[in-house]
């Protein structure tokens, strides 16, 4: 395998781990899934509907988000935030988030 194949499956790899932080703590605010992928785009974190779509259904089962649908425009759309269980599991692994950021740049230099 080429050098900069293994660095493209490495990268998805820790894309994954990133994006539901991601997802979850963009949702602190109340979104629907075009706002959501359009507000990450704007921080530099793309994400096709392909994955965003199945990744957010995970995380309302899961019981870290509500949803409600509503009328907007003449379009009906699905409306997401964290639930209480979702605040608070962004919390910690928001705090898990920063320990390991500060592991790996120390390990890193």
């Amino acid at each position: 395998m080429e050098h900069s194949e293994h660095s493209k499956k490495m990268k998805l790899e820790l894309r994954r781990g990133v994006l539901v932080l991601a997802v979850l703590a963009e949702l602190r605010e109340e979104h629907y899934g075009y706002s959501l992928r359009k507000n990450l785009a704007s921080k530099g974190l793309d994400i096709d509907e392909g994955t965003l779509y199945p990744l957010i259904r995970r995380l309302e089962k899961q019981g870290l988000l509500n949803s409600e649908w509503r009328e907007e425009g003449n379009r009906k759309k699905r409306f997401y935030q964290l639930s209480d269980v979702g605040k608070s599991t962004l919390k910690q692994v928001s705090k898990d988030w920063q320990e390991v950021e500060t592991a790996l740049n120390i390990i890193l230099k």
